[in-house]
């Protein structure tokens, strides 16, 4: 059945389209794993080791893409350490044109479909009153391991571009990009800065050559002893003029030294170079997890919008229509 094929590049490309329409028409209703850049992040560094268990549906509008869902089903994930992890529920992201609201429930019954029998979960964003009525309808409520003072609910965060801040570093450190420091160090600043990562050499390649990435827009810091101690990834969103910076880490040898503050207005400048007038960042929104997002209001970000996690158990019965 078409509907339960794999995800493929050129559906991620589709998806992408559909991203730049919403950021233009609504981007308080763009859900967070479902932008240009995110998308890009995510099939670019999964695909080769996760492709298998994810499936796909799209819907058209006049040849246009106006809805999708991705779904991520059980595997067994190999970790960094090479310990095995069972990855029992299911997850999807998705993203329906606001014009086409009520195409929502026939997302909600393609997944209930593609992921029957397991626990099933969903991230909608919380302008969009339509879409969360129509999943409380079929049995999703909130997250309860979402929630709380440290929950991983994500909110979106934007400035302009008009006028940004010189950046700073300390005696001894420079800017690099990903072209100039070539992928061992790219992928190695990655995996420093997030110790739990699966990402690799394979992964890497898969993102460079997912569109939009450019090793141009890829920024990263090197410190004096040559180890890449921050990086950051801008994918440039040419038709809104906008740029998402995504992933954004640092080396935790380097934290607290103002090297990420530095790397990101270093960033935006690149971006507005490149023709970008705005920037989005996402990050935890989470009382206890304030680490990022005082670093990105610190360089002019404000919260725009944020998500709302789902979960259906397990067994649980076809909500009301």
């Amino acid at each position: 059945m078409d509907g339960f094929a794999r995800l493929t590049a050129a559906d991620v490309g589709l998806m992408q389209e559909l991203a730049v329409q919403v950021t233009a028409d609504r981007l308080d209703l763009l859900n967070c794993d479902a932008s240009l850049g995110e998308l890009a992040w995510l099939w670019g560094k999964g695909h080769a080791s996760a492709g298998e268990s994810w499936r796909r549906r799209l819907w058209f509008s006049d040849g246009a893409p106006v809805a999708w869902g991705w779904a991520s089903l059980p595997r067994r994930a190999m970790l960094n350490d090479g310990c095995v992890k069972d990855i029992t529920g299911a997850s999807l992201v998705y993203q329906v044109h606001p014009g086409h609201g009520a195409l929502v429930d026939e997302v909600i019954d393609w997944y209930d479909a593609v992921a029957d029998g397991v626990e099933r979960t969903v991230v909608a964003q919380a302008a969009d009153e339509l879409a969360l009525e129509r999943w409380a309808a079929h049995g999703y409520g909130p997250d309860p391991a979402s929630l709380g003072d440290t929950g991983s609910w994500t909110q979106l965060n934007v400035r302009d571009l008009d006028e940004v801040e010189l950046p700073v570093l300390p005696d001894g450190f420079r800017f690099r990009t990903a072209d100039e420091a070539g992928p061992a160090a790219t992928v190695q600043a990655h995996l420093d800065a997030w110790p739990s990562s699966t990402y690799s050499a394979e992964a890497y390649e898969g993102v460079r050559r997912t569109p939009p990435y450019r090793g141009d827009l890829h920024v990263l810091v090197e410190a004096p002893d040559g180890t890449m101690a921050a990086s950051a990834i801008m994918w440039l969103d040419e038709a809104n003029r906008s740029v998402e910076f995504e992933p954004v880490g640092t080396h935790p040898d380097h934290r607290r030294l103002g090297i990420s503050r530095a790397m990101i207005l270093h960033g935006m400048h690149l971006a507005r170079d490149a023709g970008a007038a705005h920037a989005t960042v996402a990050c935890m929104g989470a009382a206890g997890r304030p680490a990022a997002r005082g670093l990105y209001y610190g360089v002019g970000f404000r919260k725009f919008s944020q998500d709302v996690p789902l979960v259906k158990p397990a067994g649980s019965t076809p909500g009301a229509r």
